[in-house]
């Protein structure tokens, strides 16, 4: 792989997110590897991504782009399609948009392309979730629709041209599989396993945790209500989002929101919780594996990542529907002290960043080597 010529590609750099914790490990990775975007802001993202050999569009010069990246919807598409990388051997695109839309073919020669697939484009695939998601309206969804379709073509014809697809779990692997009609590989996202530790001093404390933005797909709602039936026990919501307000007005005095909290208080509460909650679907999800890190057990809806990471019995336990009765019956039985913390432990060190990166370098040697 020392010789080999990497080129990364990613969606766009306005927004800090698991995607870009992915990007992070890439660029550590593959140092001095040149990063190619749509749009950077370097005021929106952390320091240290100023010293990356950062490349960008057209649309970095559009107006307000950064701040309202969404409004730009059809021009990311062109934007991938014209950056030129068939001069590279190797082109990694980590991709949840558009960015597998790189040109990496020319007359002379051809850049093999492995896409980390985070999920087939969100807007487009499963627009319903996303319309629910973000609030969009009846006017705005009525113009969108052909837009949408022209996308789409796009989109899966994209697809067609990556050599090689990895998925970040089971279920996005599915989702590859029938929206793209491609074959993948599941590669799970580093989770840091080295910040979130088990510690024995500290003992169960008397509440279940939530860590997340507090938005509508989440699902937060359903603990809050669930929590309701279970007056005698507590829970505590670490996060920030725009369903704050309406969850705390629906709350049972039982329910803490804190907001967002430092690195180090947040380890103090995994470590000392009665179990994580993770009512939401994800495409993997990283505060679970956090938790588990930490030698907690974890109550998650079963779907999405959640199917890979929990081992029901042994780090936490599934929920099978997403209501209110189905997450209250697990709580109402759930007894922490079932649970190993050593066993949850171990399992969260199978997305450790170092097994992750000995993955991933393990298969681009060997669809290099077969190319």
């Amino acid at each position: 792989m020392r010789s080999t010529k990497v080129a990364l590609v990613h969606d766009w750099l306005n927004q800090m997110g698991g995607a870009e914790n992915v990007l992070e490990d890439l660029v550590d990775l593959f140092p001095g590897a040149p990063l190619y975007t749509s749009i950077y802001a370097p005021d929106l993202m952390p320091d240290a991504y100023r010293r990356w050999p950062i490349h960008t569009s057209f649309m970095q010069r559009l107006p307000g782009v950064a701040h309202h990246h969404q409004a730009y919807l059809p021009f990311y598409p062109l934007a991938f399609q014209r950056t030129d990388l068939s001069g590279f051997d190797l082109v990694l695109s980590n991709k949840s948009g558009f960015c597998h839309g790189v040109g990496t073919r020319n007359r002379d020669r051809k850049a093999l392309h492995v896409c980390y697939c985070l999920t087939p484009t969100r807007f487009l695939w499963l627009y319903d979730q996303y319309r629910e998601r973000e609030q969009i309206g009846t006017g705005l969804n009525a113009v969108l629709q052909p837009v949408l379709a022209l996308l789409r073509h796009w989109d899966w014809s994209a697809a067609q041209r990556v050599d090689h697809f990895i998925a970040i779990s089971r279920e996005v692997q599915q989702r590859i599989q029938t929206i793209y009609g491609r074959d993948s590989v599941v590669i799970h996202p580093p989770v840091d396993t080295e910040r979130f530790t088990p510690d024995p001093s500290v003992p169960v404390g008397d509440y279940y945790l939530i860590v997340s933005r507090l938005i509508p797909y989440k699902r937060i709602d359903l603990a809050v209500a669930a929590f309701a039936r279970l007056p005698a026990q507590k829970l505590i919501v670490v996060g920030e989002g725009r369903d704050l307000a309406a969850l705390r007005s629906s709350a049972p005095s039982n329910v803490t929101f804190l907001g967002r909290q430092p690195w180090d208080r947040l380890v103090s509460l995994m470590r000392g919780c009665k179990a994580f909650l993770f009512p939401g679907l994800e495409d993997f999800g990283i505060a679970p594996v956090e938790a588990m890190s930490a030698g907690r057990p974890v109550i998650a809806f079963a779907g999405g990542g959640a199917l890979d990471t929990v081992i029901p019995g042994v780090s936490g336990e599934h929920f099978a529907a997403q209501t209110v009765d189905a997450l209250h019956a697990v709580l109402a039985n759930f007894e922490p002290g079932h649970y190993d913390p050593q066993a949850c432990r171990a399992q969260a060190e199978r997305f450790g960043r170092e097994r992750f990166r000995g993955k991933l370098l393990d298969y681009l040697a060997d669809v290099i080597r077969d190319s």
